[in-house]
């Protein structure tokens, strides 16, 4: 493993820190409307981390904010009884923020539709959380790129508890997913992101997440080729580019997923110590829902980093644990460390 990257103490645990959300999931044909029935998950990208971390028998810890009523109750339980820490989670608030995403369809589009204004977690703003607390214990921090989209405040939030995290010696890490119908409130990513990407250690994503959130270019038409070279060769310099802007970070990760077809086509890169690691390749022409396999691939990271597994091992097992989640319904994977090292090429 790494040296730069091992984990001084594996008793700490490992705190997500997101908004919970409600996935609501009409059909596409409307029938729902017939059959009073209208399904759902309990999701959110970083819970969807923090489930995985648990299954797969690591100290789970979750930071969210929830209103005072008996549905957050519910939902508490729901996630102790899982196995993970809901000690953290902030109490107060009008909501539980929603979306809604359109039966067997992805993030993108008109499948999506956000429902979270006024929630509990968009309402936080600094000086309100005692992050020495809520930090007690934990040795890793992981947030995503979707929170600072939401407002201002929760982007100055991201940057207290970043700020608190470095100062005791926590490793962070950081997924850049994009999510376009966010970032409504003055800001671009690129305003935001680099003040908050400089305290991580760990920074996973894709090229493009890249371009948008750091600035860094990625050459131009590169789809027209088609080819894997070109885009391995695009993660490699991505990568190294990262490496050299931010000091700290020790590691990115880059995922490639192609599914303007029938058929999902699959692989991820590492490139650590100066070390560039790129995944076996996966294919299907079947998935179940496409929701999550990012935040599981994070999760892998997270595991093979926590675990002090060579960069391949985690890297692979990642990559296996992400495409394994494509064949999974709701937000989070429900597979045992076992189950994943099984499916890896």
């Amino acid at each position: 493993m790494s040296e730069s990257l091992k984990i001084q103490s594996r008793s700490g645990s490992i705190l997500s820190f997101g908004e919970l959300l409600l996935r609501i999931c009409p059909d596409a044909e409307g029938e729902w409307l017939n059959n009073n029935l209208l399904p759902f998950y309990v999701g959110g990208a970083e819970l969807n981390v923090a489930t995985a971390l648990v299954i797969w028998g690591l100290p789970s810890k979750y930071f969210t904010a929830l209103p005072d009523n008996g549905l957050s109750a519910q939902i508490k339980k729901f996630l102790q009884n899982k196995g993970i820490d809901t000690s953290a989670i902030h109490t107060g608030g009008k909501r539980i923020g929603l979306y809604f995403l359109t039966k067997g369809q992805d993030l993108k589009h008109d499948a999506l539709i956000y429902d979270r204004a006024d929630s509990a977690f968009a309402g936080l703003k600094p000086g309100v959380i005692d992050w020495d607390k809520v930090l007690g214990g934990v040795s890793w921090f992981h947030f995503s790129a979707i929170c600072p989209a939401i407002s201002q405040n929760v982007a100055d939030v991201c940057k207290e508890v970043l700020e608190a995290a470095e100062k005791k010696g926590i490793t962070i890490s950081v997924d850049m997913n994009y999510r376009s119908k966010l970032w409504q409130y003055g800001k671009s990513p690129i305003e935001v992101m680099p003040g908050l990407v400089k305290y991580c250690d760990i920074i996973m994503g894709n090229v493009w997440a890249a371009e948008i959130m750091l600035d860094i270019p990625v050459i131009p038409n590169v789809h027209e080729s088609g080819l894997k070279s070109i885009y391995l060769k695009e993660s490699l310099k991505t990568s190294e580019s990262i490496i050299k802007q931010y000091s700290k970070c020790k590691a990115v990760a880059n995922t490639f997923r192609f599914d303007a077809t029938d058929n999902v086509k699959y692989y991820t890169t590492l490139y650590t110590d100066n070390h560039f690691y790129n995944s076996n390749e996966y294919e299907t022409g079947k998935v179940t829902d496409k929701v999550g396999s990012g935040d599981c691939f994070m999760a892998g990271l997270i595991y093979g980093f926590y675990n002090n597994l060579e960069p391949l091992e985690t890297l692979e097992f990642a990559t296996a644990a992400a495409f394994e989640k494509l064949f999974i319904k709701g937000d989070a994977t429900s597979q045992t460390v076992t189950e994943i090292k099984k499916a890896i090429k």
